[in-house]
């Protein structure tokens, strides 16, 4: 299944022990959206966990993961 995606652009981050990618597809039916991958590394092998969000979804996503963000940054740790 995976062949039949049409991969637009790519963004790699690499974080500490972890690598995120910020992929956006393109399906065979012509729907963009955005493939969010984790990659690390877990003894001998990588694991890897992915989330994908489609482009009529990506607005209220946007929204929920600013927020997310706005409140870790105004909410920090007693210990920071």
């Amino acid at each position: 299944m995976e062949e039949n995606k049409k991969e637009l652009f790519t963004e790699k981050v690499p974080a500490g022990s972890r690598t995120y990618f910020f992929d956006v597809k393109e399906s065979v039916e012509g729907t963009k959206y955005l493939s969010i991958s984790e990659s690390r590394e877990s003894g001998e092998t990588f694991k890897h966990n992915r989330v994908m969000i489609f482009k009529e979804h990506l607005l209220s996503f946007n929204v929920g993961l600013q927020k997310a963000i706005q409140f870790i940054f105004e909410n920090k740790d007693e210990s920071q």
